[in-house]
């Protein structure tokens, strides 16, 4: 009689609350005799987690600055100032975890050819098929200046599309941010500290100015809208900062976030103003800042802000930047991003968090093997 071998595999599968817990035993039976040894594998136990938190920061993404999300065909791309000689692109489907793809900007490309470094605030909005990125950098005469570049593509490459703006004047110009709305299209930008003096101070301001529908120059004349005015700004001080303005529009209402202080001190910090119309006159929240520094979480320089919605648009995430080191403020900075509200019109963040945080509404918890 030839020898048979069975083999038997028995897998029960336990799930509960938010862990699965998969049993599985082997058994061979040889049939030579009913006096055979049976010959057991010991039991193999694999457990898996529900990952349904985040915790800040996300991604794992360092040395940044500035960042800004783009949410478009339900995917993630994020920008930030990352490389002198462009600007990087990371790409995620949940808003949490985030794969670096590219150089979505290099100014070596032979359609580009400009910028002497400071790649600096990278924005990218879609308009008509396209995608626009707004950036600064150093121009030909040593300031700094914004361009717009376009791509068909959210990773690009982008190639410039305007030329300088203010180029022909001796102030630096920085943080372009670009609002759509209906069929007007407005800029808003920093006269940078650098070169701009006031009564013997450096003062960084935002303005505003119309651009035409084709996004490749101005209409009309610029308007200030802000400057630092409210003590959390340091306007004793002979350096100020308003700078890295984010606009969006909630109930009819205009918000214009900004960020205040220095890049490198702990109480850089972002608040906001209001309007009802895109030119002004804007009013500062009198309760600012709305997000800062937290010593017991060590959160450091929470700033310059994007804002975008979750997977199923029914929440709506503020992503900033804080500084890797808490104890060594610096230009190495991550990226965090926590709830953003409305409660009566005033905006609110649910943060600074280091905790875990639900996940984005419409995101798939993610499951994971957990190590043995």
């Amino acid at each position: 009689m030839s020898l048979l071998v069975k083999i038997f595999k028995l897998c029960v599968v336990f799930a509960f609350s938010s862990t699965f817990f998969i049993f599985c035993a082997f058994v061979s039976i040889s049939e030579t005799s009913c006096n055979a040894d049976k010959k057991e594998i010991a039991p193999v136990i694999t457990s898996y987690d529900t990952i349904k938190t985040y915790t800040n920061p996300v991604g794992g993404i360092t040395d940044i600055g500035d960042p800004y999300v783009l949410k478009y065909n339900n995917k993630y791309y994020l920008y930030a100032t990352s490389s002198g000689i462009g600007f990087k692109v990371w790409q995620s489907d949940n808003m949490v975890d985030w794969k670096e793809i590219c150089l979505a900007l290099n100014r070596n490309d032979i359609a580009n050819l400009w910028g002497n470094g400071n790649f600096w605030a990278p924005e990218v909005k879609y308009l008509n098929n396209k995608f626009y990125m707004t950036y600064s950098a150093i121009g030909d005469n040593g300031k700094m200046k914004i361009r717009i570049a376009t791509s068909d593509s959210p990773i690009g490459p982008f190639t410039n599309w305007s030329p300088p703006f203010f180029n022909d004047d001796s102030f630096s110009y920085i943080d372009g941010d670009v609002l759509i709305d209906g069929d007007k299209i407005y800029l808003y930008y920093v006269k940078d500290c650098s070169e701009n003096i006031i009564n013997g101070r450096h003062i960084s301001q935002i303005h505003v100015v119309e651009l035409t529908s084709d996004l490749r120059s101005t209409v009309g004349t610029p308007s200030l809208i802000l400057s630092p005015s409210q003590d959390w700004e340091g306007i004793n001080n002979d350096w100020q900062w308003n700078e890295g303005p984010f606009v969006m529009k909630h109930d009819g209402l205009y918000y214009l976030m900004y960020s205040a202080n220095v890049y490198n001190s702990a109480d850089y910090s972002i608040g906001y103003a209001t309007a009802s119309n895109p030119m002004g006159p804007w009013v500062k929240y009198a309760n600012n800042p709305i997000l800062k520094k937290d010593l017991n979480l060590k959160v450091s320089g929470p700033g310059h802000n994007s804002v975008t919605n979750s997977l199923d648009d029914k929440e709506l995430f503020i992503v900033y930047h804080t500084h890797t080191y808490f104890d060594a403020p610096s230009g190495n900075r991550n990226v965090c991003i926590d709830r953003l509200y409305f409660d009566n019109g005033i905006m609110k963040v649910q943060g600074p968090t280091r905790t875990p945080q639900p996940l984005p509404s419409g995101d798939v918890p993610v499951i994971v093997k957990r190590p043995n």
